[in-house]
């Protein structure tokens, strides 16, 4: 009687959530309950996806939680899609993951143990590959993608980049250092420049951590984040190129604290809506009433520019952005 009762419970809880949801104009900020950075948003079909970090000590944060939608607004969580226990060589912490689709297989590429010496640790980039974007997702390698120490990037904060011309690159790199190298074509590893290098240096002035890269209009925009993630100085920049090695011109700061809504602001996402000129920027940020450095979430704000194509500066809120549908 007491299993039942409980079911049921949740079962109006449902309801009343979706009866709420339902009522709903904007998505509000946050936009998914719990402690979580570091998202990577994606559209798959016609819904969203996000696939954040865990948001805690790094002993606990050995899985990875996925949300989807088909509105911004409603989301479903999908627990556990990976963990430590799939991953044998991850033994700290999962984090930052990337999310591409390639062929009918979904891949996440995370960054695990957080290394500190290539040449005495396992650990650094991993992949994992389900045929669902909710998994269940296994280890695709079964050792570390990037597992050493190149051109002084650690091994962290991966983003997968196609570009326009369909090949593959992996951009990453903390300590200040950011690389960017040619994926194969089945993800296995990389492909030499025509110089013979694997890994280039393309680090632009600022730089610290979280890269992401995309195309608008044919130029190439390149972000990441500055300051330090535990502080309130944590902020995102951008650059501009011509292809996808730059150089990279810095044109300046685009989202930062704000003592009205939240500090901490960084390591983000963009998404552009297909067939618009609709972007939105997903984020994590610590609300003020926080301290601890872990308690960070999940938001999301529209995104604009001008008309010569710089980025104009993201304005946070607590009202999000409004419902969208992709179909």
């Amino acid at each position: 009687m007491k299993i039942v009762f409980s079911a049921f419970v949740v079962f109006l809880i449902s309801v009343a959530t979706f009866a709420q949801n339902k009522n709903k104009k904007t998505t509000g900020n946050p936009i998914i309950n719990g402690w979580y950075a570091d998202p990577e948003v994606v559209i798959y079909g016609n819904n969203y996806w996000l696939y954040p970090t865990l948001s805690a000590p790094f002993e606990q944060q050995v899985f990875m939680d996925a949300f989807s939608s088909n509105d911004l607004i409603t989301w479903k969580k999908h627990p556990h899609i990976l963990d430590s226990s799939i991953i044998k060589w991850v033994k700290s912490a999962l984090w930052a993951p990337a999310a591409i689709k390639k062929g009918n297989k979904y891949y996440l590429f995370f960054a695990a143990n957080d290394i500190h010496d290539g040449t005495k640790e396992i650990g650094g980039i991993g992949v994992a590959v389900a045929d669902k974007p909710e998994g269940p997702y296994k280890d695709y390698l079964q050792k570390p993608l990037v597992g050493d120490i190149y051109n002084g990037a650690q091994p962290i904060d991966q983003y997968v980049f196609k570009d326009t011309d369909g090949k593959y690159y992996l951009i990453y790199g903390g300590w200040s250092h950011c690389n960017i190298a040619k994926l194969k074509s089945d993800f296995t590893g990389f492909i030499p420049f025509g110089d013979g290098t694997t890994f280039k240096p393309i680090t632009p002035n600022g730089y610290v951590e979280g890269p992401m890269m995309f195309v608008r209009k044919g130029k190439y925009y390149f972000m990441w984040s500055e300051g330090s993630w535990a502080h309130a100085n944590y902020k995102v920049a951008y650059a501009m190129a011509d292809n996808v090695l730059g150089p990279f011109k810095k044109m300046g700061i685009i989202l930062k604290q704000d003592a009205k809504i939240a500090t901490g602001a960084g390591h983000h996402s963009v998404m552009q809506i297909p067939k618009t000129n609709d972007w939105y920027i997903v984020y994590h940020r610590r609300p003020l009433s926080e301290t601890d450095q872990n308690h960070r979430v999940t938001c999301i704000d529209k995104m604009y520019f001008e008309a010569n194509g710089l980025i104009k500066p993201v304005k946070m809120t607590f009202e999000g952005v409004h419902r969208r549908k992709l179909n």
